[in-house]
Parts: structure tokens; C-alpha cells; sequence
């Protein structure tokens, strides 16, 4: 695994090497998850495709540093060090807060003129501009848990662990509490095209939800319905990643 030089390396991780590759694809995990949750998207695009998986503080090897429960704090910072970054047709992939927190930092990317996506692609997630009150990050650690069980997400293992589940609970209220108090500035839109993945039983999503991330870009806009929930992507692994390759070939 390649890592950058200084602070930048605690965010940006590749698990395979692609040097001189033509695009990158940066993915942006959901809340409670860390950079791992890519490896299997790493392995399907790299030496090809050069994948960056985001690592968030508060989880895993950053346990100890404190979570960002501010959506926005949390897109300023991702974007500051993704613009260190060389220059390089990039795609972003997030699923759940993640394809929240990848438009956020696609739009300040292309305030800044630097390194800004040519398409963001967002899975399992209703569009920014919709709003649901959501309240799960002001539960007690019994009602966090069954959430986590609800959405069907977290490593079944977890759950079996107590000692896991305490070292995981702290992020996983922190990533919530940045997702569930975002408000989207009225109007935010980036250039980027923006292409939604959604599951028909996602209980975070409905299409209606799904198809209003239109109103965000101001480019191309396209959304596939597949069969499952909320982590409809563990089963439909291959379609995704074709999803994402077709999006990879037309910057490349």
C-alpha cells in the first residue's frame, strides 16, 4: 500500500499500486466505516485505475484522534488534502454520508480550481436538499446498535464483540451526528455529473428522494434502482463496479 508524505497519509489510502495510471477514483466510506470497507474496489480497478479510499478520524488505525461530527468541517479538511494531490481525471464514489460528503467536496474542489471531479457518482443516500428529522445520533448505545442491525451494514462479528463494539460506537455516534445536522445551503449545485445508486427497500431512500439529487448538478444526471436495501451493494458488488467503470472510462 502507497501512502503520501505527512498528514495527508492518515487520510488517503491505497491498498494496491497504480503508478501511472490514467484516472483515480476516490471513495468515500459510509458513516461508522473506514477506508478497508474499499479494499475489494481497489483490487477490481487497480494497477488500471489509481483508487483512493478515505480514512475519517476516530476509527481504526485514527481511533484515538476525534471523530468530525460536522459534515462540513469534515468536507473541508478531505478537500484540502485532496488537493495535494497530483493532477488526474478523478471520479468520487460515496455510499451513504459518503455520497453526501463526496458532493460536498466535489463542490468545494471546483470553488477551488483544484482537483475537482469529473463525475461524483452517490450510493444509498437521498439527495441533500431533502430532509428527514432523524434523530438516531441521540439515542443511547442500545438504540445506535439497533439501527446498525436495521441497515444491515456492520461486520455481524461486531456485533458478537463487546470490546469491538465499544472502540466502534464512538464513531459510528460521531459520523451520525455529522450527517443527521447537515442542512445543504439552499441551491448548492456543482458542474460535475451526478450519477445515484439506489436500492428499491433502502428505509433512507426513496426514489422520489433519489431522483431530486437532479436539482445538484448541473450536468448529466442519471439513477439506477437495485433490489435491496440499504446496503444493496454487497450483493450487487460486480453491477456497481461496472457502474463505476463505465463513469472511470469516460474521464479516463
Amino acid at each position: 500500500m502507497r501512502s503520501e508524505d505527512g498528514d495527508t497519509a492518515a487520510w488517503v489510502r491505497r491498498f494496491h499500486d497504480a503508478t501511472g495510471s490514467p484516472a483515480r477514483l476516490v471513495c468515500f466510506p459510509h458513516a461508522g466505516g473506514s477506508a478497508s470497507f474499499f479494499h475489494p474496489v481497489s483490487a477490481r480497478f487497480s494497477p488500471g485505475t489509481e483508487v483512493v479510499a478515505l480514512q475519517y478520524p476516530g476509527r481504526q488505525d485514527r481511533r484515538r484522534e476525534a471523530c468530525i461530527d460536522d459534515l462540513g468541517k469534515l468536507a473541508d479538511e478531505i478537500a484540502g488534502r485532496l488537493a495535494t494531490l497530483s493532477a488526474k481525471p478523478t471520479v468520487f464514489f460515496g455510499h451513504s454520508m459518503g455520497a453526501v460528503l463526496a458532493f460536498e467536496t466535489a463542490y468545494r474542489l471546483e470553488q477551488a480550481g483544484t482537483n475537482a471531479p469529473a463525475t461524483v457518482v452517490a450510493s444509498g443516500r437521498r439527495a441533500p436538499s431533502t430532509r428527514r428529522e432523524d434523530r438516531v445520533h441521540e439515542r443511547d448505545d442500545a438504540g445506535l446498535i439497533a439501527e446498525l442491525r436495521l441497515l444491515n451494514g456492520t461486520d455481524s462479528a461486531v456485533f458478537g464483540d463487546d470490546e469491538l463494539l465499544q472502540l466502534a460506537l464512538p464513531s459510528i455516534r460521531g459520523d451520525y451526528t455529522a450527517i443527521e445536522t447537515y442542512r445543504c445551503e439552499p441551491g448548492r449545485r456543482i458542474a460535475a455529473p451526478i450519477a445515484v445508486l439506489t436500492g428499491d427497500a433502502d428505509p433512507k431512500t426513496t426514489l422520489a428522494e433519489a431522483e431530486a439529487w437532479r436539482e445538484h448538478t448541473e450536468g448529466t444526471f442519471t439513477v439506477r434502482v437495485f433490489a435491496g436495501g440499504h446496503f444493496f451493494l454487497a450483493d450487487h458488488q460486480a453491477d456497481v463496479n461496472a457502474e463505476i467503470a463505465k463513469h472511470l472510462g469516460a474521464v479516463a
